[in-house]
């Protein structure tokens, strides 16, 4: 598959994630919702495997490394596994952030910025997998801070690829 195509793959099975995730955490309740939340899972595992192809090529080994996590982290929100009230997905997935950041930041086919912001989400998601840090609120902009983070990315892949 062309560099392009993998990339904007990405970006649609990175939205087709968000989407369903946030449309299961808000429509759907009881027993089903475990087995919807494995919708998101799948499609993000699509979308750590894509990204680690584009960014294979900047760096293999980080980009392997980012891709252990990501895919690390998946395993622990498909099975809901939290280790002293710590998400240890969120976790995972904030250390993979930081890693595709450090990534784009240096691919010469993806813009500077994009890099930094999702890193600075990945910032985000490992302060919101703590337990109870600093309270609701802080929390909520911690959340933000990760969908900020990544959407300009997820976008970017969704529209130009690389």
């Amino acid at each position: 598959m062309p560099p392009r195509l993998k990339a904007r793959t990405a970006g649609a099975f990175y939205l087709l994630s968000v989407v369903t995730a946030v449309f299961a955490e808000a429509f759907i309740r009881g027993r089903i919702l475990y087995a919807v939340g494995f919708v998101p899972v799948l499609c993000f595992t699509v979308v750590t495997l894509l990204l680690y192809g584009v960014l294979r090529t900047v760096d293999r080994n980080v980009s392997a490394l980012a891709a252990a996590f990501n895919l690390t982290g998946l395993f622990f929100e498909a099975i809901e596994r939290h280790i002293q009230n710590i998400n240890i997905a969120l976790l995972f997935h904030g250390a993979y952030c930081l890693l595709i950041g450090y990534l784009v930041v240096r691919s010469a086919t993806l813009p500077r910025p994009l890099g930094f912001l999702i890193a600075l989400g990945g910032l985000g998601w490992m302060f919101a997998s703590l337990p109870a840090h600093a309270g609701q609120s802080i929390q909520a902009y911690t959340v933000s801070l990760g969908f900020i983070g990544e959407g300009p990315l997820m976008l970017w892949l969704l529209v130009r690829g690389v």
